[in-house]
């Protein structure tokens, strides 16, 4: 009997202690806290200093006409923007980014889609296939560049005799240099650079289709291009969405493999927004100009950026913690 009773004492001894008191907890809290402040700090400043700030800088630069020495004290409002969309020049910029997204788009990346599909085929040496088509990405723009100078180079370049050879002789000379080439001989160049890139994406994605399901649309009497219609397109949906995305900012904010080839020219004929930017930024010396080209690219790639997001990525990203992930 006393045993019982001492046993329901402790009991009702350990139901009546106190909770843990709340500066424990708090203070883990606060260390929770630090934790995530230690981590997030350093890449806030880094995004502040590199990214925040100098967009803050480029849309108050925009509204003065300042050469980049001395004081701004020239203010014009929006007279560069004015100046800018009655500029036939800029126009042209902005017509030669469409024309590279259209051909990005209807020609990389189909090209791309298709050599991925060919090199996920049982063949032998296809790894070695996949290193030599990937391999021109990892070359820098400027030395695909300087390579491709060379190529085009009038009278001596591989390019010249090619075109001999096949009987093409009113090419000769004019790939660089004439208004009416410059832009396909370049998309050329885009093409050896950056489809690689796309392919391996793509041959990722083919990778992670279950073979199962082709295998049994192939049992049901599905053909090779009724599977790749029904089955690998729909299924590679989210990688072709993301490669399109990147072919188009890429296409827009194109610059050091058009700067080094052709900075721009003949007569403005392969000029794109950034290389305009330049232009005017470190060439001409009118820095407000420059600054209001530069916010110009920044709201085009930043409003396509929102729409893609939130129209085609729709899907992709429900579920993600995003503005439009899940709504």
């Amino acid at each position: 009997m006393p045993s019982s009773v001492s046993t329901l004492t402790e009991e009702r001894t350990e139901e009546a202690a106190p909770p843990p008191p709340k500066s424990s907890s708090g203070c883990r809290r606060w260390a929770a806290w630090a934790s995530v402040a230690w981590f997030l700090v350093p890449a806030l400043v880094l995004f502040l200093v590199f990214v925040l700030a100098p967009i803050v800088v480029a849309v108050w630069t925009g509204f003065f006409k300042w050469g980049g020495i001395g004081p701004m004290d020239d203010f014009v409002g929006f007279g560069n923007y004015t100046k800018l969309f009655d500029d036939q020049v800029f126009l042209g910029d902005l017509g030669r980014g469409l024309y590279l997204i259209l051909m990005s788009v209807l020609v990389q990346l189909p090209f791309a889609l298709f050599t991925a599909v060919l090199l996920n085929q049982k063949l032998r040496g296809r790894a070695v296939y996949r290193m030599l088509f990937f391999a021109p990405y990892i070359l820098s723009e400027v030395v695909t560049a300087v390579l491709f100078t060379m190529i085009f180079l009038p009278g001596a370049g591989m390019a010249d005799h090619l075109a001999g050879f096949f009987g093409l002789e009113g090419l000769q000379g004019k790939w660089l240099a004439d208004p009416s080439t410059v832009m396909p001989t370049l998309f050329v160049v885009m093409i050896w650079k950056y489809f690689g890139f796309h392919m391996m994406l793509f041959l990722a994605g083919l990778q992670s289709i279950p073979s199962e399901i082709l295998e049994a649309a192939s049992i049901d009497g599905a053909g090779a291009w009724q599977r790749f219609r029904h089955i690998t397109l729909p299924l590679l949906g989210p990688t072709i969405r993301i490669s399109v995305f990147l072919s188009i900012i890429g296409s827009i904010q194109l610059f050091d493999l058009v700067w080094v080839m052709t900075a721009g020219g003949p007569n403005h004929s392969s000029e794109t927004m950034a290389i305009a930017m330049f232009q005017f930024g470190f060439k001409r010396y009118q820095v407000g100009y420059a600054s209001a080209i530069s916010v110009v690219l920044f709201m085009i790639s930043l409003v396509f950026s929102l729409f893609y997001q939130r129209y085609v990525l729709r899907r992709d990203l429900t579920g993600a913690v995003t503005s439009g992930g899940g709504r």
